[in-house]
């Protein structure tokens, strides 16, 4: 992983955990959003490195 999903993945678990300690509802709420949006940008990364893995990789079998 790279430093940058890494920093998402660690955001998002910040965010649930903030979520967790909370007893208001509209704060929880919103932790929880946060904790999706972070997850989406960090899968998003995720699957930009593996794709540009394999396309490497291809263009290395081809070489």
């Amino acid at each position: 992983m790279s430093a940058t999903s890494d920093f998402y993945l660690t955001q998002a678990e910040k965010c649930a955990s903030d979520a967790a300690a909370t007893t208001l509802t509209q704060v929880r709420e919103r932790n929880l959003r946060a904790e999706a949006a972070w997850r989406s940008m960090a899968e998003k990364i995720l699957l930009t490195e593996e794709t540009r893995a394999r396309r490497d990789a291809a263009k290395d079998d081809a070489a």
